[in-house]
């Protein structure tokens, strides 16, 4: 297993998006950007219909969509939150969430949380595989995930 080092470290302050992105090319791709003793942030690049599993975390997790439009299912909320470029999105603790880039172009956003965090699929409504949204489906009518 490659070990990576945060992009933003001790002696590097300062990055930016278009290296980051010229570094490496089309998507799907991901980059820490930061770690420490209490937090973690990762770059995650999604082209769109790239969509995540269906997953909670102990600790509330938030986005900065840095390009594209992604729509976040929420737990709680009636539809999805459809986000663009400069939006910030919240999941609070324990509300499972379902993140699906869409529209034309790759989406970039920047995902913060607890150091340590890791998906968990414990809870109803939880999936573990990617799946995406028929027109009209929710997450909790989506048909049962396969195995």
């Amino acid at each position: 297993m490659a070990t990576r080092l945060p992009l933003l470290d001790i002696g590097k302050f300062h990055a930016r998006l278009s290296e980051l992105i010229a570094m490496h090319g089309e998507p799907p791709w991901s980059e820490t950007m930061m770690m420490s003793e209490d937090m973690q942030a990762f770059f995650i690049a999604n082209p769109p219909g790239h969509p995540t599993d269906t997953h909670y975390h102990d600790h509330d997790e938030w986005w900065i969509v840095l390009a594209g439009e992604i729509d976040w299912w929420i737990e709680g909320n009636d539809g999805p939150i459809h986000a663009k470029t400069g939006d910030f999105v919240i999941a609070p603790k324990y509300h499972w969430h379902h993140i699906e880039p869409v529209g034309t172009e790759m989406s970039i956003r920047l995902a913060i949380n607890a150091r340590g965090e890791f998906h968990k699929y414990d809870r109803p409504g939880c999936r573990s595989k990617p799946w995406r949204l028929k027109p009209g489906e929710t997450p909790e009518t989506a048909a049962p995930q396969e195995d």
